[in-house]
């Protein structure tokens, strides 16, 4: 049942928009305050989808309410009631974030039509809010543990912003799902999500492949070609494993942070950008720079907020949801019937030295579930999953 508030401080205006909306649709629960003050202590108590607010009140006018609703519950629509006199006033609410304005006394059609549109409208929006933040499940990070728990604590604090996060851990813990998590929360999660491995592109072509480079600018550079910083144009970069870029790929990172701006190999042309830049490493970025390998002004433009994300040894307590996790994201895929892994099994499981991690542990469960019986037991995993 959608749940209006009519903010009016005359009483037959708002005897009429009561009946109104009450005869149209008794889907409609209507409430009224009759003046500003009033209004916005309802709506502090109490979850509106609508409020219907008149602009000139005593106590506080209808600008004022429109303004402090905006900062307490800003997913709210306000419609405007205006009389002659304050048509500009209500225009000018529209461009401070009324969703319309009707005049006195209310047209039938207007009013309804309006009140529909603007129901429509808040349901659109509490819908896309649901949907950010719902994590697409090819990225999702199974735990209970305190330490999962803490990594997503942090990440609805940080995802909304546009704050820099470098993620550590060792290889196979699953940082690349801190970056997804990230991306995929935040207000960015329409523009695209660029990956790069930075260990896995050889040095050489490390800067091209980032800023992209122009014709002739090297050997094979046989046309203009545009790099994943300005792919990611709009969205997310994550330089996954940074700790293996090499130190003059490093300085131009590191103008791109402070500038939000890069130049193609072979060009002096600059090139605005505006990206989120998520980093991921398995090295102690800390004694890289003490070696010289690695950029000390970089990494603290890079570790705004620092992410560590654990060890499968140190996070025991989530083996077993992991273990049922991957047996039926595995099935799914292989198209066969779920396989459940018994009480002794999955013990033995947790017991083991994952040195590979989640990674490692993925591989396992994959392996046992093509070769154990139908219900995986201890001495299948005995057999099967020998270090």
């Amino acid at each position: 049942m959608a749940k209006i508030l009519i903010v009016e401080d005359e009483a037959a205006i708002r005897r009429v928009l009561v009946k109104i909306l009450s005869e149209e649709n008794d889907a409609y629960q209507v409430e009224e305050a009759q003046d500003g003050l009033e209004g916005i202590e309802k709506i502090k108590k109490e979850d509106y989808d609508l409020v219907l607010c008149d602009i000139k009140m005593p106590k506080m006018d209808g600008v004022e309410v429109l303004e402090a609703v905006k900062k307490i519950k800003p997913e709210i629509p306000i419609v405007m009631i205006s009389g002659h006199g304050d048509l500009d006033t209500a225009v000018n609410t529209m461009r401070l974030g009324a969703f319309d304005y009707i005049s006195k006394p209310p047209d039938l059609n207007r009013l309804l039509n309006t009140v529909r549109n603007a129901l429509d409208r808040k349901e659109l929006v509490v819908e896309n809010k649901r949907l950010k933040k719902k994590v697409s499940k090819n990225y999702e990070m199974i735990g209970e543990s305190e330490a999962i728990s803490q990594i997503k604590d942090m990440i609805e604090k940080v995802a909304a912003t546009d704050a820099r996060v470098l993620i550590t851990g060792p290889n196979g813990t699953g940082k690349e799902l801190v970056a997804h998590w990230l991306h995929q929360k935040s207000d960015r999660v329409k523009g695209p999500m660029i990956e790069v491995n930075c260990a896995a592109i050889p040095s050489e072509l490390i800067e091209s492949e980032l800023f992209g480079h122009v014709k002739g600018a090297f050997t094979s550079a046989n046309k203009d070609r545009a790099g994943k910083f300005e792919a990611a144009n709009g969205g997310t970069i994550f330089l996954d494993e940074i700790g293996d870029m090499s130190l003059s790929a490093q300085a131009k990172v590191l103008r791109a942070l402070q500038e939000s701006r890069i130049q193609r190999v072979g060009s002096d042309k600059d090139i605005k950008v505006n990206v989120r830049v998520v980093a991921a490493t398995n090295k102690d970025l800390k004694k890289e720079i003490e070696d010289g390998n690695f950029r000390e002004d970089l990494y603290h433009r890079l570790a705004v907020i620092l992410i560590k994300v654990p060890a499968l040894n140190d996070r025991r307590e989530d083996i077993p949801l992991l273990i049922n996790y991957f047996a039926e994201k595995i099935s799914s895929e292989q198209g066969t019937t779920q396989k459940t892994f018994s009480d002794k099994a999955i013990k033995l499981l947790q017991e083991y030295d994952w040195t590979g991690n989640i990674r490692e542990l993925r591989n396992v469960v994959e392996r046992l579930i093509i070769l154990g019986d139908k219900q995986v037991s201890e001495n299948d995993v005995k057999l099967f999953a020998s270090k």
